[in-house]
């Protein structure tokens, strides 16, 4: 058994089932990868796929044990690659990070500024996309990070490190008649509202707050970003509903914000990586800069990489 056996399992796995593609992404031929895969499962002396003719179907039960334990070592192997590379160029590298608009453009820009300060040469790319989108980047290892507030917490391959807790707002132009009001949703259900989109920045809250009082608002607009809320609030289409860390006084000028909290309930943004993964020095410390009150003993189980399974 040798690792590049396990890699042809692994990629046959993520390519479909498909010799071909799975060659491809590996770079070897397919007669390489399918003698490679006859050659394991003789040693091992059980079939890892199941097959109708040449065609693979799919994987055995003793197949997908394998495949598990397969893609632990071959984590284990690249954490070895990177704690080597660490050492060669400490402060040298690639950070990825995959996050929502609300994310990248009001709460990333002082936390990329620090870390760009203290680490010139670590190219790091930001990424926008849905919270679906974000979250199967980082499960299929495209990004180191996935920061959300929708991030699930019971995937079992990703590990979620709380960050901070934010509420909604209600937002309107400075004359109308809810500015300076504590919201209700009896007032709020009177006019059209602007907000999210549904998989976007809490919006379940939002209308699981309405279904339950009995009331059916009417939503103009459902956007994926607070910029545009704000814009046809501002033009008055409708009252928005926002995240409070969209809002600046100093900077939305003519909008008044009545906390919402009260109504929708508090939000948690998350940062989510791989259990298995290997994270770098500077990927450690974008953590930190990103979530101070992160747990001590989470970055220290960060830093050994993936716990071995007794």
């Amino acid at each position: 058994m040798n690792l590049q056996q396990l890699r042809f399992v692994r990629e046959t796995a993520n390519h479909g089932f498909s010799l071909t593609r799975a060659a491809q992404a590996i770079g070897t031929s397919q007669p390489a990868l399918s003698r490679g895969i006859l050659e394991l499962e003789a040693e091992l002396g059980v079939d890892v796929f199941v097959r109708h003719g040449k065609r693979i179907l799919g994987l055995t039960e003793p197949g997908k044990a394998i495949l598990a334990r397969a893609e632990r070592v071959l984590a284990e192997v690249a954490g070895i690659e990177q704690v080597t590379a660490d050492f060669r160029a400490r402060d040298a590298g690639e950070l990825r990070v995959a996050t929502t608009h609300t994310q990248a453009r009001y709460v990333l820009p002082a936390v990329v500024g620090e870390f760009r300060r203290r680490y010139p040469a670590v190219r790091l790319t930001l990424l926008q996309g849905s919270p679906k989108q974000i979250t199967a980047s980082v499960l299929a290892r495209e990004v180191d990070f996935a920061i959300a507030t929708e991030v699930p917490d019971d995937v079992d391959e990703l590990l979620s490190i709380p960050s901070y807790d934010w509420e909604h707002v209600v937002v309107v132009p400075a004359k109308h008649p809810l500015a300076g009001q504590a919201p209700t949703l009896q007032a709020l259900v009177k006019y059209p509202l602007i907000t999210y989109v549904e998989e976007f920045a809490g919006r379940r809250r939002i209308d699981r707050a309405f279904a339950e009082a009995g009331l059916r608002p009417e939503v103009v607009l459902a956007a994926i970003d607070a910029d545009v809320i704000k814009t046809y609030v501002g033009v008055g289409l409708g009252v928005g509903i926002m995240a409070d860390l969209a809002y600046d006084a100093r900077r939305d000028k003519g909008l008044v914000a009545m906390s919402a909290g009260a109504l929708f309930g508090t939000n948690r943004v998350k940062l989510a990586v791989r259990r298995d993964a290997f994270l770098r020095g500077f990927a450690l410390s974008f953590i930190e800069l990103f979530a101070p009150e992160v747990d001590p003993r989470t970055l220290e189980r960060l830093m050994r990489g993936p716990a071995r399974e007794g």
